[in-house]
């Protein structure tokens, strides 16, 4: 369980670097203007919530919008 967690943990980091330099720019437009300020206090929501981000961010990418379900 705990090599479980920690797994998940280090795929969340390594998903969150990426995410905030570049997914949450193309899930939500007015990330675009977001400081660093604002990154750095989205990376820890972005790293503990990434499988949910992960398709978020994978159905802006396909163009199936991301507000259905």
């Amino acid at each position: 369980m705990v090599h479980a967690f920690e797994l998940y943990v280090a795929i969340g980091i390594a998903f969150a670097v990426a995410f905030v330099l570049r997914g949450a720019n193309r899930i939500d437009p007015s990330a675009r203007t977001g400081t660093w300020g604002f990154r750095v206090l989205i990376f820890p929501g972005a790293a503990a919530l990434w499988p949910l981000l992960l398709v978020r961010w994978l159905r802006a990418d396909s163009g199936t919008g991301s507000e259905t379900p």
